[in-house]
C-alpha cells in the first residue's frame, strides 16, 4: 500500500501536501508548530487536518504492520499461498486481515480440531463438496472409524460423521468471505434488545426497560445509556437477529446438490452460525457500537473543551471568589487583576449559622479595602442560598458591583492535587479552591489546565469512556488551544507551559526554576540556556512563547525567531521601526507595503506565512479569545419561580451533547435545548449550531418545578 497516495486522496489533499506533512510529524515536529510555521510545506494545513492526518497515518502504518506479521505467521506454517498473500496485502482494514488469518491462528483444542487430529478431514472435505457415494452417509462415515479415531474417541460411524460435521462447521465459519457477508447482515439487520432485570425497580434506566432498536439506526447516547445500565447490572442486553435468515444466507454461499451429505452440509452450516459465528459477531456488533458512540462522545467532549478554554478572560477584574457551602461556610479568596490572592477567610450566609449581616459587613470590608468590581459565585451546594446574599448586598451597598456564577467542576481535583500544594504550601484545599473559581473568570485558559481535561465536566458518559483515547484526544484539544493563543513565559505556570508546543513538563517546570533563579526573560533566545531545552524545542516552542516588554519587540508577537529577519525588513519598508509594536501595532501596515505576492517572491518567503507575519506586525500579540461571547454578569438573583413559559432570556452553553444543549440562565439548573429546538431547520449534531461559552437568546418552553426541570427553545414559538 502506498500510504501516501492512500492519505491523499482520502483526507483530499495533494499528494506533495501529505509527504511533507508526514516528514515533518517523523522529524519530530509537533502538531500546532507544523500548522503555524510550515503552511507552505503543507498546503496551509491547519491543526484540526493535521490532527486527521496523523491518526489516519498511524492507523495505516500499525495495518502495514500487522500485515507483514501475519504474512509472516502464517509462512512459518507453511501455509502461506500467494493468492492468500495477495489478499492480506490488499486488504484496506484491520478487520479484514484478522479475518483472513483467522483460520490459520494458533488456538486451544476444539471439537473440530480433535476431529482433524483424528484423520476426519477427507470425510469432512466429502461433506462439503456433496461427493457422490453408493449408501448412505454413515456407510461412508464408517469407512473413517481408524484405529486413530477410535483412540480419539470416534469409535463409530455416528460419531465420526459428527466429527467431520464439526469441521464442516468450523470451516463454514472460519471462512472469511462468509464472516464478512454474515458481519455486514448483522450489522444490517440486528437490533439492539433490552430488558429490565427487575422491573420493579425505579432506575434511571427505565426507557430500557423493555427496548428494541435497529443497530444501523440507533443513536450514540443510547448505546452508552444501555451499556451503563448492563454495566450496572439493571439491564440485560442482547443482539436480536433472524437466525432462520442468516442460517439460509449462509447456506446460500455453498454449492449445492442433492445427495446423502446434503441434510449433514445443512445441519454443519446452521451449527456453524449458531454456535461459533452469531456469538462471535453479535460480540463484535456490540463492541463496534460501543466503540463508535464512545468516539463520538470523545469528540462532542473535544469540542466542548476547546469552546470552554476559549472563553474570554475577564481583564481587570479584581475578585471576591466564593466557594459556596452550609456547615462549613462560604470559603472566601480575594484576587487582584492578575489572580495573586489578596486576603481569604470563611462567611456563613447558609444555614444552619445564617450569618447573612456578618456576610454583608464583611463583603463590604473587602469591596471598600482592595476595590473589589467582580464577585464569583461557583456553582456547587449552597449557589443559590449564596447567591440571594451577594444579590442584596449589591442591591443594598454596592450597585457598581456586578457577579457571576462559575462551573466549579474540576476545582476541588485541583485544589487537593500535588500540583496544587506545590504552588500554594502555605494555604488550605477550601481556599485553594476558592482562588482557583477566581480565576477562571480572569483567566480561563491558564486555570483550567492545572485540572486533568477529563475532570472539566463538559461532556456525557465521561467515565464510561476509553480513558487512555479520551486523556489523549482532550490533551490535543489543550495543546492546540494554549498555542493558538500563545504563552507569556514570564508568568505562566509550569502547567500552562507544559502544554506549548515541544516543551514537556519537566522543561516546564525547568523554564519556571530558570526565571526565578535569573530573573524574567527577556529574549527568546535565552530559552536557549534552560536546562534539557534543546535545538528541536526551541524551534517548536520559540513562536508561542511570548516576551512581554523585552529586548526585543519581536518577541512579543508570534513571529517565529526563523522569519525575524523578514519581518525587519517589512517593517524597513513599511517605514516603521520595531519599537512602534509596543504602542498596538501598525494598523495600516498591508497597505504601506503593497502586493504581498511580489514582496514573498523578493524575500524568499512562502506567501502564507508572509500573510501571518503582517498580521501580526498589524496586531502584535492578539488573542483569539478576544472574539469570544463576553461573560454575562448579574446584579439580581433568580429562581426557577420567577421563570414563565414563554419568557425571553440570555443564557449562556454550558454543556453540549447528543441531544441537545444545557443553557445557564442564571436559576441554578440549566435548561435545556433539545435537539430539535436549536434550529428551525434540521440539526444533524447540536455542536453544528453551539458551542461551550456561546452567548444565546432562549425562550422558556417548558417548567417542572417539581422535578427542577427547565426546558428552553432557541425558535421563538417554537
Amino acid at each position: 500500500m502506498d500510504i501516501i497516495a492512500t492519505l491523499a486522496e482520502e483526507l483530499g489533499l495533494k499528494k506533495a501536501a501529505v509527504q511533507a506533512a508526514v516528514d515533518l510529524i517523523d522529524e519530530g515536529n509537533t502538531i500546532p508548530f507544523i500548522a503555524r510555521y510550515r503552511k507552505e510545506a503543507t498546503g496551509g494545513m491547519d491543526d484540526v487536518a493535521l490532527r486527521a492526518l496523523e491518526d489516519r497515518l498511524s492507523y495505516l502504518r500499525n495495518l502495514e504492520q500487522r500485515k507483514a506479521d501475519v504474512i509472516a505467521l502464517i509462512g512459518a506454517a507453511g501455509k502461506l499461498t500467494p493468492e492468500l498473500e495477495a489478499e492480506i496485502r490488499a486488504a484496506t482494514q484491520l478487520q479484514r486481515v484478522e479475518d483472513l488469518y483467522k483460520p490459520y491462528r494458533k488456538k486451544r483444542m476444539t471439537r473440530a480440531g480433535k476431529a482433524r487430529a483424528a484423520g476426519l478431514e477427507p470425510l469432512a472435505n466429502m461433506i462439503i463438496m456433496q461427493v457422490s457415494t453408493k449408501g448412505s452417509a454413515l456407510d461412508a462415515a464408517g469407512a473413517y472409524v481408524t484405529p486413530e479415531a477410535v483412540e480419539a474417541g470416534f469409535d463409530t460411524p455416528e460419531k465420526a460423521l459428527a466429527g467431520a460435521a464439526d469441521i464442516v462447521a468450523e470451516t463454514v465459519a472460519e471462512d472469511a468471505e462468509n464472516v464478512a457477508d454474515l458481519r455486514s447482515f448483522t450489522e444490517g439487520t440486528g437490533e439492539i434488545a433490552a430488558v429490565a432485570v427487575d422491573a420493579d425497580e425505579k432506575t434511571p434506566y427505565e426507557p430500557y426497560y423493555d427496548f428494541s432498536e435497529p443497530a444501523r439506526k440507533i443513536p450514540n447516547h443510547r448505546i452508552l445509556a444501555i451499556d451503563r445500565g448492563e454495566r450496572e447490572g439493571k439491564l440485560r442486553v442482547r443482539v436480536s437477529v433472524d437466525t432462520d435468515a442468516a442460517v439460509a444466507r449462509l447456506g446460500s454461499r455453498w454449492p449445492r446438490r442433492a445427495g446423502v451429505f446434503a441434510p449433514v452440509l445443512d445441519a454443519a452450516i446452521a451449527d456453524g452460525y449458531k454456535r461459533l459465528m452469531a456469538p462471535s459477531l453479535e460480540r463484535e456488533l456490540r463492541a463496534k457500537l460501543t466503540v463508535r458512540a464512545q468516539m463520538d462522545a470523545i469528540k462532542v467532549f473535544a469540542k466542548n473543551l476547546e469552546g470552554l478554554l476559549s472563553a474570554r478572560p475577564v481583564r481587570g477584574a479584581r475578585v471576591i471568589a466564593l466557594d459556596p457551602g452550609y456547615r462549613t461556610g462560604c470559603k472566601v479568596a480575594v484576587l487582584d487583576e492578575t489572580g495573586k490572592l489578596l486576603d481569604h477567610g470563611v462567611v456563613y450566609p447558609t444555614p444552619p449559622r445564617r450569618d447573612i449581616a456578618g456576610t454583608k459587613r464583611t463583603l463590604a470590608r473587602l469591596v471598600e479595602r482592595y476595590a473589589i468590581n467582580t464577585v464569583v459565585i461557583g456553582n456547587g451546594t449552597a449557589s443559590r442560598e449564596t447567591e440571594e446574599v451577594v444579590s442584596d448586598f449589591i442591591a443594598e451597598q454596592a450597585p457598581d458591583l456586578r457577579y457571576t456564577i462559575v462551573n466549579e467542576a474540576g476545582a476541588s481535583v485541583y485544589s487537593a492535587s500535588e500540583l496544587a500544594s506545590e504552588e500554594y504550601p502555605d494555604l488550605d484545599v477550601t481556599t485553594r479552591g476558592a482562588m482557583s473559581l477566581g480565576r477562571r473568570l480572569q483567566d480561563p485558559l491558564a486555570e483550567l489546565v492545572k485540572i486533568p481535561p477529563q475532570s472539566i465536566g463538559v461532556g456525557q458518559y465521561q467515565h464510561d469512556l476509553d480513558q487512555h483515547e479520551l486523556a489523549r484526544t482532550l490533551g490535543n484539544v489543550v495543546e492546540d488551544v494554549v498555542n493558538r493563543v500563545g504563552v507569556d513565559v514570564n508568568t505562566a505556570s509550569a502547567s500552562l507551559l507544559a502544554y506549548v508546543s515541544g516543551i514537556t513538563p519537566t522543561v516546564a517546570k525547568n523554564i519556571v526554576a530558570y526565571r526565578e533563579e535569573h530573573g524574567a526573560f527577556t529574549d527568546r533566545k535565552q530559552l536557549k540556556d534552560v536546562p534539557k531545552l534543546g535545538p528541536k524545542a526551541f524551534l517548536n516552542c520559540a513562536g508561542f512563547m511570548r516576551i512581554i516588554g523585552g529586548d526585543n519587540p519581536l518577541d512579543a508577537t508570534s513571529v517565529h525567531p526563523e522569519s525575524y529577519a523578514v519581518a525587519r525588513e517589512l517593517l524597513r519598508r513599511a517605514g516603521v521601526s520595531a519599537a512602534d509594536l509596543a504602542h498596538g501595532g501598525i494598523s495600516d501596515i498591508e497597505q504601506r507595503l503593497g502586493s504581498v505576492s511580489s514582496l514573498a517572491a523578493d524575500l524568499d518567503c512562502g506567501v502564507l506565512t508572509l500573510f501571518d507575519i503582517i498580521a501580526e506586525l498589524e496586531k502584535p500579540g492578539r488573542d483569539p479569545r478576544d472574539d469570544a461571547p463576553e461573560v454575562v454578569f448579574s446584579s439580581a438573583a433568580r429562581s426557577i419561580d420567577d421563570l414563565e413559559v414563554g419568557m425571553e432570556l440570555t443564557g449562556t452553553v454550558r454543556n453540549v451533547v447528543d441531544f441537545g444543549a444545557f443553557v445557564d440562565i442564571g436559576v441554578h439548573q440549566d435548561g435545556l435545548v433539545h435537539i430539535s429546538k436549536l434550529s428551525r431547520r434540521f440539526v444533524k449534531h447540536p455542536s453544528d449550531v453551539v458551542t461551550v461559552g456561546d452567548t444565546v437568546t432562549v425562550w422558556v418552553d417548558r417548567i417542572d418545578r417539581d422535578r427542577g426541570k427547565i426546558s428552553l427553545t432557541m425558535v421563538k414559538g417554537k
